[in-house]
Formats: structure tokens, sequence, C-alpha cells
């Protein structure tokens, strides 16, 4: 589908948006299981708890739009998730994988944040007030989220990481 007018680029950002929180919903999970650190588990744990109210928001901003949730795949969100699949199958070392999943949410976040960013607006724009709070609400979460990443990333102890 193509967007002509800015309604139906919102309504085709929303339902990439869907499928994004929904595929990462599962994915935190997943990165969490993997993690050795507990402060990389804690933060995919609560992003996960986090990832759903997203999910729930989401639903009723359809809900406001008098429509059935939808998704549709977002082919960048879906690239990320086989990136991480792919690097998994080198049975990298414990503490890479901790790494690696630290800048595998950085990433996403970074990408969620962007498609908020660029939500919002238009929602604004369209006269969908609530819709775009709604929005905002999950906007600052992954803002947040990105923060206690990057907190993360920035303390990790590289001495565990083999080098070379």
């Amino acid at each position: 589908m193509c967007a002509n007018n800015l309604d139906e680029l919102f309504r085709d950002g929303l339902k990439q948006t869907y499928y994004t929180e929904q595929q990462l919903v599962d994915a935190l999970e997943e990165m969490k299981r993997q993690s050795s650190e507990e402060a990389i588990q804690t933060a995919f744990s609560e992003h996960r708890s986090e990832t759903q109210e997203h999910i729930d928001r989401i639903e009723t901003v359809f809900e406001m739009m008098d429509e059935q949730p939808e998704a549709k795949t977002d082919n960048a969100v879906k690239g990320l998730i086989e990136d991480h699949e792919k690097f998994l199958t080198h049975d990298p070392d414990q503490h890479v994988l901790d790494r690696y999943n630290i800048a595998a949410g950085q990433k996403s976040e970074h990408y969620e944040i962007a498609a908020y960013g660029n939500l919002i607006p238009i929602a604004a724009r369209l006269g969908m007030d609530d819709a775009a709070d709604l929005l905002e609400q999950n906007l600052r979460e992954e803002q947040d989220a990105l923060d206690e990443l990057s907190g993360i990333g920035e303390a990790f102890d590289y001495g565990q990481v083999p080098s070379g």
C-alpha cells in the first residue's frame, strides 16, 4: 500500500509500530533469558512489561479510529530480529552476547523513538490529540529504556570479553 495522504500515512505507520511492539515483546523476553548480568535482565524484563502497555495503548488508538488493531510487517524490525537470530547461530561467548544484546536493544529503541516521533505530530495534525497523547507516553518510555540501556552499555565490563 502506498499512502496518499496524512491519514493513510498515520494508519500505515501505526500498523507497522503495532507489528514492531508485538515482535519486540517476544524478543525482549528472549534477550532477558540469554543475558547473564542482572542489570541487563532487569532492563529487558521491565521494558517487556512496558512494551505490553505500548501494545495496549496502540490498540486503544485503533479503537479511537473505530478500527480493529492490525499489524503490518516492518522489514527493518524483521531484519533486526533476523540478525540477532543469525548472531546466535555462531554460539558467541556469554559476555559477547551480553554486549550484543545491549546494542540490539539500543538499536530497537532508536527505531521505536523515530517511529513514535513521526506518528505523534501526524496524529496531532489530524486532530487526534488523545491518540497523540497515548503515543507520547510510549515515546517517553522508549526514551527512558534507551537511557537505561545506554547506561548499562557505558558501565559494561569489557575486561570480561575475549579480545582478538
